[in-house]
């Protein structure tokens, strides 16, 4: 059986991630007038550009250390992997959407199912590792039992219903509030600094949040 090296999947990952962030600054129009007064309708499309970056750039930088304790895929992890991808294209849209309504409980609530959402899809991507190289891999022995991982799902999913309930005001909670509920990503980041391959996870809640 031929073993499938993990070049070609963190290759083209990286380059949805750069385009998904072209996508999403293009989308910021540029003010009307030239003044400052002119910037202020824009500022929640800017802030929701700014915390779009945020999610991303942790998907990033945690997709691949995660990557990086793999010694290779399987075809599990490739769609696993689109599967995660698929959720994270789709948060130019809803962070537009955002802007464009951001005292509507809807769109946020619907920022907030698309980040559950890759949440679980990264939660999946890690499964399909693990099952691909052991419970006994670098990456088990990274993340250990993952208890901030499930907990942050809890927190998106109060995060939406707050959008609701709270209505134009959980529409700023979500947004505002809702990273501190979720932690702002998936649970972990690999840390290699460490020259010998027992490098363990460090987690993502602790670390990488502005937001918490």
């Amino acid at each position: 059986m031929t073993i499938m090296g993990k070049g070609r999947l963190e290759a083209f990952s990286d380059g949805v991630f750069a385009i998904l962030i072209t996508i999403m600054v293009l989308e910021l129009k540029s003010p009307a007038g030239d003044g400052w007064d002119a910037l202020l309708p824009l500022l929640p499309s800017i802030l929701g550009y700014v915390l779009s970056f945020l999610y991303l750039g942790i998907y990033w930088s945690n997709h691949h250390h995660m990557l990086h304790t793999a010694q290779h895929v399987s075809g599990g992890m490739l769609w696993a992997n689109l599967h995660l991808l698929f959720w994270l294209s789709l948060v130019p849209f809803t962070t537009e959407w955002v802007g464009l309504h951001h005292t509507a409980p809807l769109p946020t609530a619907l920022y907030g199912f698309v980040l559950l959402m890759a949440a679980l899809a990264y939660a999946v991507l890690q499964w399909a590792i693990l099952h691909t190289h052991g419970d006994g891999s670098l990456l088990a022995r990274a993340i250990g039992r993952d208890l901030k991982g499930k907990l942050s799902l809890l927190g998106y999913l109060a995060a939406i219903v707050l959008s609701f309930l709270l209505g134009v005001g959980g529409a700023g909670d979500l947004r505002a509030g809702g990273a501190r509920l979720a932690g702002a990503g998936p649970a972990h980041r690999a840390d290699f600094r460490r020259s010998r391959p027992q490098a363990r996870m460090s987690e993502t809640h602790g670390n990488f949040s502005i937001f918490c």
